[in-house]
C-alpha cells in the first residue's frame, strides 16, 4: 500500500494589495496616504497525494493554484495550516527539502542559453552532487527515452521550443527526486513533441515512482498522464478524484456514432437526438441521456433493430466538461 508523501491542511494564504489612484491628486495619495486591500488566494484548502500518484491541479485564472504550487514548492509560506512532504516542511527546511523536489516551467529554461544542454547537466551534477553512476545511467536513459541524441551537445539557442522543452525536463529530474511539478510542460510545442513527454514522464512514473502534480490549462496533458484530479476555484477545492468519475457522474449527455450498412428510413427511439456526421448520412451521432436511458440498452436497441456496420461511443471532451466546472454550469462536489 502507498504511503502519503504530500500532506496539506487546511492552508490559507492571503495578499496585501496596493490599491493605486490615478492623477496628480491620486500619485501623491499612493506615495503618502497608500490605500490596501486584503486578497485571500488560497482558503482553507486541504488534501494527501500518495507515492507515485500523477495528479492533475487545475483551476481557471485567478484561482489560487499558483499559490498553492508556491507554498508546496516552498517559494512561499502559509498564512495558516500545515504542509508537510516527504517529511519536510517545505518554507522552513528548503535547503533539504529541494533536494528531493524538481520543478520544470514550461515558460522558462533552466538550463543556460549558451550551453549545450550536457554542459548544464553537468553543472547540475555538481549542484545536486549526484553519484557518478546515477548521473551517467539517468544521462543515458533520458537521452534515449526523450529522443535528444541528436541535440544534446548544440548551443540550447539553437533548439526548437520543443527541443529545448525536452531538455528542460531531464534537467528537472537528473537528481532523481521524489516528486516533481510541472508548470504548462507542453505549452506551445507541436503535436510530436507533446507525445513524447507525456511518454516519458508515464514511462518515468512507472519505472521511478515518481509523485507528478501538473498545473496547466492544456486538458490532454492531464487527460494523457493523471487518473485523479484537484480542481479549486476562488482560492477553494472544488473536486477532488478520478477523471473518470467526472465523466461518468457529472455528464449525463452522451453521443453514440452508428455507421448503417444501409440507410435506415427513420430511427424511431424515445429520448435520443439524431444528427448527420457526413454528407452521404451514412454515419450517425445518436445523442442521449444517460438520466432517461442506458447505453446498454440503447445499444442493444440499434444493433437488434438497425443494420448496423460499426458502432461506437465517443468519450465526453474533458476541455468542455472543465469549462462546464469553471462556469458553473456543472456543480461538482
Amino acid at each position: 500500500m502507498r504511503k502519503t508523501i504530500i500532506d496539506v491542511q487546511n492552508i490559507s494564504k492571503t495578499f496585501k494589495i496596493t490599491k493605486r489612484k490615478t492623477g496628480f491628486k491620486g500619485a501623491l495619495a499612493n506615495i503618502f496616504h497608500p490605500e490596501h486591500e486584503y486578497k485571500k488566494a488560497v482558503n482553507d484548502i486541504s488534501f494527501n497525494i500518495k507515492e507515485g500518484e500523477m495528479v492533475g491541479f487545475i483551476g481557471p485564472n485567478g484561482a489560487g493554484k499558483s499559490t498553492t504550487v508556491k507554498m508546496l514548492s516552498g517559494i512561499l509560506y502559509p498564512d495558516s495550516g500545515n504542509i508537510n512532504i516527504a517529511g519536510y516542511i517545505p518554507h522552513k527546511q528548503r535547503k533539504e527539502y529541494v533536494a528531493n523536489i524538481g520543478v520544470v516551467f514550461g515558460q522558462k529554461s533552466q538550463i543556460s542559453w549558451d550551453l549545450s544542454p550536457l554542459d548544464s547537466y553537468e553543472v547540475i551534477k555538481h549542484i545536486y552532487k549526484i553519484p557518478d553512476k546515477k548521473y551517467k545511467e539517468n544521462i543515458e536513459r533520458f537521452t534515449e527515452l526523450l529522443d535528444m541524441q541528436k541535440f544534446i551537445n548544440q548551443p540550447v539557442r539553437q533548439l526548437s521550443l520543443g527541443q529545448r522543452m525536452r531538455a528542460d525536463i531531464a534537467a528537472a529530474l537528473l537528481h532523481s527526486p521524489k516528486i516533481v511539478f510541472f508548470d504548462e510542460p507542453t505549452i506551445g510545442i507541436d503535436v510530436v513533441g507533446k507525445e513524447k513527454i507525456r511518454s516519458f514522464i508515464k514511462s518515468l512514473n512507472k519505472t521511478d515512482n515518481i509523485t507528478m502534480i501538473f498545473t496547466t490549462h492544456d486538458m490532454q496533458d492531464i487527460e494523457k498522464t493523471c487518473e485523479r484530479l484537484i480542481i479549486i476555484d476562488d482560492g477553494k477545492k472544488l473536486y477532488d478524484g478520478s477523471l473518470d468519475a467526472i465523466k461518468s457522474n457529472y455528464v449525463s449527455s452522451r453521443i453514440i456514432e452508428a455507421e448503417f450498412e444501409q440507410l435506415p428510413e427513420k430511427i424511431d427511439i424515445p429520448d435520443v437526438t439524431v444528427s448527420d456526421v457526413d454528407k452521404n448520412r451514412m454515419k450517425k451521432f445518436i445523442t442521449f441521456d444517460t438520466s432517461k436511458i442506458g447505453i446498454n440498452s440503447l445499444m442493444s436497441t440499434l444493433l437488434n433493430n438497425y443494420n448496423i456496420k460499426d458502432i461506437s461511443v465517443k468519450e465526453p471532451e474533458i476541455d468542455a466538461i472543465i469549462s462546464d466546472i469553471y462556469q458553473g454550469k456543472i456543480i461538482v462536489h
